[in-house]
């Protein structure tokens, strides 16, 4: 292997690029644990300089290099890179592949991806298509979150802990979930909503 092919060569002396700057983080945790760059980079099995640089974001670390800094701060990876986290700003659902669950003759249809799948925070959105005398199942008994919802077309009859409202086209509902809850298309034609639940479950994968 030449020197130019030697990526701890090339991290001492600076020729690569860096791109990410987790240094300042990595010598936090090092000035916490009371350890000294000899002492970090023996353990490591790199030099001092190598460490001091890195923590400088003057070179970046071959993965392996990395690995060992992080095995002797006893620190994960993710902690590192957690600023770094890919999150697209756009997402789009063609409405071909939009997924969608029915529960007898109601149809869920659903609009975005929760941003976080699992976790009190979740949220998610989808159009219910409700045909004339058909209900929802899943509040019966209620379960733990909110609701909104907004009818886009034909009317429904919203019962709420035993009470009864009457919501049309154009009408919000927002509602704790922990109540029993009940959408019923008590008109001729098919209704549809558009619903938001936190947490999310339907489409929570």
């Amino acid at each position: 292997m030449t020197p130019s092919q030697n990526p701890e060569k090339e991290e001492e002396t600076g020729s690569k690029k860096v791109p990410y700057h987790f240094g300042e983080k990595l010598r936090q945790v090092r000035e916490h644990r009371g350890y000294t760059l000899k002492v970090v980079a023996q353990r490591a099995g790199v030099s001092e300089s190598l460490v001091s640089q890195i923590e400088r974001n003057h070179v970046s670390p071959a993965i392996d290099t990395l690995l060992a800094l992080a095995d002797v701060l006893d620190i994960n990876l993710e902690y590192l890179f957690e600023e770094y986290r890919k999150k697209r700003p756009v997402h789009i659902i063609r409405a071909e592949s939009r997924a969608s669950v029915k529960e007898d003759e109601v149809v869920y249809e659903e609009l975005a991806r929760p941003e976080s799948p699992t976790g009190e925070e979740s949220t998610e959105s989808y159009i219910i298509k409700i045909p004339a005398g058909s209900h929802t199942h899943h509040g019966s008994f209620g379960h733990i979150g909110r609701e909104i919802g907004l009818v886009l077309k034909g009317r429904a009859k919203f019962t709420y802990a035993g009470q009864e409202y009457i919501i049309e086209e154009g009408d919000s509902v927002s509602f704790s979930s922990g109540s029993p809850h009940v959408l019923e298309n008590d008109g001729d034609t098919t209704m549809e909503a558009v619903w938001f639940v936190t947490p999310a479950e339907r489409f929570a994968k």
